[in-house]
């Protein structure tokens, strides 16, 4: 039976004993509610080399803002645990929150230039509660490998400016977005949609598809490239928050021209849910998939 963690004092001394005999610690943080995606981290770590393989699971309640989905957030804790003990995890790590935030915390980890745009003005003090608990669970699981996947692009650039500014010991992962057979990305969030609307999610990918398309033939203006991904997008979703190309490092909103190195970033809203999804322009959304409209 796999082994479930509930404190980040019980969770070091665990991994601390486990390095002590030589082991490699591999973390892949969650909020739980798995789906294949999220499988396909632990898979990651154990092949970066980790040998004991810890997957957190919490909802993490200061990424969330006041009219955000906390209290419906999906929770699966049973199927989540069968899941990855099935995969091979070693340690599911559960604290609840006043575990992870007792009485009077008061100490954030805020990373500036890189949550201003996107995914930052539309939720704010959103990546102050990533970095934070993101943190907290590194220090909890010590030096280590750690999985994150490109969906949540914004936030996989926030983690490795973060361990890189204040010199980690991590090794972090930049797993691919794994997506449905008509292309939408893996998201605990899909399964809030209704029948109609997931019909009408695969949309996203579309644009995605056709901008990426387009940038690899040579196409570099952005306006063109925003036009071509807008055009689905807007045709089969409620709204738009932003479609965006800019640089796929610096996360700088391009000019005219897209950067050679670019990633395009979307977030739109279908009824109440909303999904965000990404891909580097001319590397991803070229794999072929059912595109009909």
């Amino acid at each position: 039976m796999i082994e479930q963690i509930h404190s980040p004092r019980a969770l070091f001394e665990h991994t601390d004993a486990l390095r002590m005999r030589g082991e490699r610690i591999g973390l892949v943080p969650t909020m739980g509610a798995l789906h294949a995606g999220h499988l396909s981290l632990i898979d990651a770590v154990r092949a970066a080399g980790a040998t004991r393989i810890v997957v957190s699971i919490f909802v993490n309640p200061l990424q969330f803002g006041p009219n955000e989905d906390l209290a419906k957030y999906p929770r699966t804790f049973a199927d989540d645990i069968a899941a990855c003990e099935a995969r091979g995890a070693h340690f599911i790590y559960c604290p609840a929150p006043d575990a992870m935030y007792p009485a009077g915390f008061q100490t954030h980890v805020e990373v500036e230039q890189l949550t201003t745009q996107h995914e930052g003005p539309v939720r704010p003090g959103h990546f102050r509660g990533v970095a934070t608990v993101v943190t907290k669970l590194f220090n909890a699981t010590g030096p280590c490998i750690a999985a994150f996947g490109r969906k949540d692009y914004q936030q996989l650039r926030t983690v490795q400016r973060m361990v890189r500014d204040l010199d980690l010991p991590v090794r972090v992962l930049e797993c691919p977005t794994l997506r449905e057979t008509d292309g939408l990305a893996m998201s605990s969030r899909n399964r809030y949609l209704s029948e109609e609307q997931r019909m009408h999610a695969a949309a996203i990918y579309r644009g995605l598809h056709a901008a990426s398309l387009a940038f690899a033939s040579g196409e570099r203006d952005t306006e063109t490239l925003l036009h071509l991904a807008r055009t689905p997008i807007a045709a089969h979703t409620d709204s738009i928050d932003y479609v965006t190309v800019a640089d796929s490092a610096a996360l700088t909103p391009a000019g005219a021209t897209a950067p050679a190195s670019s990633v395009m970033l979307v977030a739109a809203r279908l009824g109440a849910t909303r999904l965000i999804d990404n891909c580097l322009l001319g590397e991803e959304c070229l794999q072929e998939r059912p595109l009909a409209s």
